[in-house]
């Protein structure tokens, strides 16, 4: 018998929901504060999950939640790419 593989899930950091990785997006602040989107999740730095869904990008921008979680500003431009990759997502 061969032991299914445990598909990994990590918590959006907006609903606290555990989902499979596959369904977050990483935003990533490295050792030098730089904070970016990861697109691949296998980027060294502290990483925070959020959902692939608008509402919760709006959440996490209203809220400040990515920065309290990463421990720096985060700029507006990494929520427009956030945005930018959901919406590329959705026409697929």
């Amino acid at each position: 018998m061969v032991a299914k593989r445990k598909t990994p899930e990590r918590k959006c950091v907006v609903t606290n929901e555990m989902k499979p990785k596959k369904e977050l997006i990483r935003v990533v602040r490295n050792k030098d504060g730089e904070v970016f989107v990861d697109a691949t999740g296998k980027k060294n730095g502290r990483g925070a999950y959020l959902t692939k869904d608008l509402e919760v990008i709006n959440k996490a921008e209203k809220t400040g939640v990515l920065s309290k979680h990463l421990n720096v500003q985060i700029d507006e431009s990494i929520y427009e790419e956030l945005r930018a990759s959901i919406s590329d997502n959705h026409e697929k």
